[in-house]
């Protein structure tokens, strides 16, 4: 989740940081998910719009792991947060480090995620590896205003 449009927000267990994530259940759209995965927002999590999705095939069933972006909060509302697993920390980040600090698949969604934001297009991904983008029909500049 960023913040403002240089940090973004990530939890911190065990010493391992990693994307705020959640499940997404049957009939559950992943922006109706992304409100489980953060509490204590008033008025819940300001998404904007789902901007990846990676499939990745395990042992017996395909895994797809769906990247929602938010608006950029303020460092006074993330600090209004919480993880779902009350074990983990939030931490705002400034956005390359705490990109550099994620594991690789984690990085590679995150990228992917922030880079079709600022695009207005939507990124599939396989294993990681972006297979292909989508314009979402978004017109003029990335509401992030980042430059790629």
């Amino acid at each position: 989740m960023p913040i403002g449009t240089t940090h973004l927000l990530v939890a911190e267990l065990r010493g391992d940081l990693l994307v705020p994530s959640g499940p997404v259940h049957n009939g559950q759209a992943p922006e109706q998910a992304a409100q489980n995965v953060l509490l204590g927002a008033p008025g819940g999590i300001p998404v904007l719009r789902r901007v990846a999705v990676d499939w990745v095939q395990m042992r017996r069933r395909q895994i797809f792991t769906h990247v929602v972006a938010a608006k950029p909060l303020t460092r006074a509302d993330a600090a209004c947060l919480t993880y779902r697993d009350g074990r983990a920390d939030l931490l705002a980040l400034p956005t390359a480090q705490a990109a550099a600090a994620l594991p690789a698949l984690a990085r590679a969604r995150v990228l992917a995620g922030l880079k079709a934001l600022a695009d207005g297009k939507m990124a599939y991904l396989e294993a990681g590896i972006v297979s292909r983008t989508e314009s979402t029909r978004l017109t003029g500049s990335s509401p992030l205003g980042i430059q790629w």
